[in-house]
């Protein structure tokens, strides 16, 4: 399924690099030691810390207007059926004096195994270096914790996640990043017995030029009694080509 995986992101990265000419539309292609989402491994078919995605997707910007639509991709491994995974978001960026201001929606989509398919509005506000986003599940199912696709009965709409980042140059080429995140599940979830956690990074990149960077962190989360060694604290490395 990996390869499978790597073979159709290697495609459509392929496929989209002559439309790349347009100033309005940007590209990127990773290779990450190990897929963390919320502090969560994405590959729980390995025990190790070495975990490798393959990575890539692209971003189009309608001129000076603000308006933009996207697509991320990445090799996974927790779903059965699944390896891969398939973001769509589009959203509206502006302005409030010295406040950058970022508001859309995302669809998570898991295209062999559609129970992990999961929609969520977000908000962020950025003040130089530090940058606060909310998401919030519309969608009644949750990354197959809830919905009538998990066959729960659960629902996982009104699931928030609340991220607060700081990326600061210390160097010409060099970027100190650091994160703190907080996963609040839904109502349904929790009485479950399902805790909401915290997850947190802290690392830095290395800009090579030309688009090409370098970086490395420490990613993990709490409540790892009962999530599991996917909640673990990793040392990820991740080398990002952007087009």
């Amino acid at each position: 399924m990996i390869r499978a995986s790597i073979k159709l992101l290697t495609v459509a990265c392929a496929a989209a690099l002559p439309l790349l000419a347009s100033a309005q539309l940007t590209g990127n292609v990773s290779m990450t030691s190990n897929y963390k989402f919320r502090g969560q491994d994405q590959d729980t078919g390995k025990v190790g810390a070495f975990k490798p995605a393959l990575q890539g997707g692209f971003d189009y910007a309608f001129g000076d207007t603000g308006w933009y639509v996207g697509n991320w991709n990445s090799s996974v491994n927790w779903l059965p059926g699944n390896s891969l995974e398939s973001d769509l978001y589009g959203g509206y960026k502006f302005k409030a004096g010295e406040v950058d201001l970022d508001v859309g929606a995302l669809s998570y989509l898991y295209p062999g195994n559609t129970s992990g398919n999961t929609t969520e509005l977000y908000g962020a506000a950025t003040y130089g270096p530090l940058t606060a986003k909310y998401s919030h599940t519309v969608s009644k199912d949750y990354f197959g914790w809830a919905g009538a696709k998990s066959g729960s009965g659960l629902r996982g709409r009104n699931t928030g996640y609340l991220n607060v980042a700081v990326a600061q140059e210390v160097m010409p080429k060099v970027t100190l990043k650091a994160a703190v995140g907080f996963t609040r599940f839904s109502g349904d979830i929790r009485d479950s017995g399902v805790p909401s956690y915290m997850d947190y990074q802290f690392g830095g990149a290395y800009d090579f030029g030309d688009g090409l960077t370098l970086g490395a962190a420490i990613v993990g989360a709490n409540k790892k009694d009962y999530f599991g060694s996917v909640n673990k604290a990793r040392v990820i490395a991740t080398l990002t080509k952007t087009l």
